[in-house]
């Protein structure tokens, strides 16, 4: 008799490096638990824009609504199930690639993830902000303004992170989804935190 797999809810801004290690991870536990990632967008330059952030973080954040435009314009048209092909395309390229976002690698990604390359000119117009907005709030809604992207909920819990470098992998990768889920369910614990010490690790 086969386990029916538990829904899990992931936000994502595509240029968000500790994002992507969280959502490679989150694949992996796929593998060793009954769960099933679906893929949401949510937009650092949204989450910032009223912010007094540091001038580099804010110029690393330019052109950022390109690719989360570029993924609720797949989403409306062809819906939701393309999220995860089309972000591990974007990450893939932006991330271990180390590609520059362009309109070039837009529509490269978009071949990747087997989507039509004009769904690349929403990178450049408004028309979708509105649905930006809406998938955003949805998912920090659920943590608060004080956190940012990956947000991850599940059988009505949410929280921002794991931020893990580098993603673990097979049963390891189950160990610590098995942790998250003990303390993120565990009623009125918020916060367990130290220090970066380490990029994110790509492979």
């Amino acid at each position: 008799m086969s386990v029916q797999a538990t829904a899990v809810d992931l936000w994502f801004d595509a240029k968000c490096p500790w994002a992507w290690m969280t959502s490679r991870w989150l694949l992996e536990v796929a593998e060793v638990r009954a769960i099933e990632p679906r893929f949401h967008v949510m937009s650092l330059v949204v989450l910032n824009e009223d912010k007094d952030i540091d001038a580099d973080y804010r110029r690393a954040l330019a052109g950022g609504m390109g690719p989360v435009r570029v993924c609720i314009a797949a989403e409306q048209r062809y819906g939701n199930d393309v999220l995860g092909p089309l972000y591990t395309a974007l990450g893939t390229r932006i991330h271990n690639r180390k590609e520059a976002v362009s309109p070039e690698l837009l529509r490269a990604a978009l071949a990747d993830a087997g989507l039509p390359a004009d769904l690349a000119d929403a990178a450049e117009s408004t028309e979708y902000d509105e649905a930006v907005r809406a998938s955003h709030a949805d998912g920090i809604d659920r943590v608060g303004q004080e956190v940012g992207t990956p947000v991850i909920s599940v059988s009505g819990v949410s929280f921002f992170g794991p931020v893990v470098s580098p993603a673990p992998k097979g049963e390891a990768a189950g160990r610590l989804w098995d942790g998250v889920l003990l303390v993120a369910g565990t009623d009125g614990f918020f916060e367990l935190k130290r220090s970066r010490t380490r990029a994110p690790i790509f492979d």
